[in-house]
């Protein structure tokens, strides 16, 4: 069975430019994707896919694979479902993983959890989550609890599940069998879902987002040490 990680680096981005060669903590936003497919030691190839050579050298640096994709396929209104289908003709593989550069604090050990869970599952179209269990309103109306109840604590509620992507995976067949019939089909066959960590969860869609993980990724490097107020030490005296 051969996996493929396919990590879509698009040049063009309405809500931060050039986001994927943004730096956080030294290193371009797309290399974190990179180190995760190869630490993670579960695929075949791993396979940059963008419209611009420039990724190509990007490739070349981090030892890995460059797909150039066709221009339609790279404007801000191309489709995810065609992004994929196209990339699967021509990179052939029974799997596909999209390995998503929004989400540079997903380690090598979470992405292999994920592709040993769709294996195990014998799932068609996987999707990371987060789960969260907070009150949450649709259109104005209570989802996971009850506006004519006793406030319920968030540990009591039903957890609601918000797509993070920072893997997305299919078997190609049913993939491409279904684009083929309908024209779309990130959701093929057996869907499942996968709950990712809470740091796997910061996703980078602007500049705020890149502050907070370039934040949370030197913290971790120097060694984050839990802190309290001088009054504390009082209380443990006592």
């Amino acid at each position: 069975m051969s996996i493929i990680a396919m990590i879509p680096a698009r040049m063009g981005s309405t809500r931060l430019e050039m986001k994927n060669l943004a730096l956080i903590n030294g290193k371009p936003l797309i290399f974190y994707a990179i180190e995760a497919a190869k630490d993670s030691g579960v695929f075949d190839r791993v396979v940059i896919n963008s419209e611009d050579t420039i990724f190509g050298d990007i490739a070349k640096r981090y030892d890995v694979e460059f797909y150039k994709r066709p221009s339609e396929h790279a404007s801000s209104t191309a489709k995810s479902d065609s992004v994929v289908y196209d990339f699967m003709l021509n990179n052939p593989s029974d799997i596909t993983a999209w390995v998503n550069p929004i989400s540079p604090l997903q380690t090598g050990e979470e992405v292999k959890n994920v592709i040993n869970y769709f294996v195990k599952e014998n799932l068609d179209t996987l999707i990371t989550v987060k789960d969260e269990q907070v009150h949450c309103l649709y259109d104005g109306k209570p989802v996971n609890f009850n506006e004519n109840e006793v406030f319920a604590q968030t540990q009591d509620l039903i957890p609601m599940q918000r797509f993070v992507y920072s893997i997305m995976m299919w078997k190609n067949k049913a993939f491409i069998d279904t684009f083929e019939k309908k024209g779309y089909a990130l959701f093929s066959g057996k869907v499942g879902y996968y709950p990712v960590s809470k740091e796997s969860a910061v996703i980078i869609k602007t500049q705020e987002d890149l502050m907070v993980a370039d934040a949370i990724m030197k913290a971790k490097q120097g060694g984050y040490e839990l802190q309290y107020d001088e009054v504390v030490k009082g209380l443990k005296e006592a």
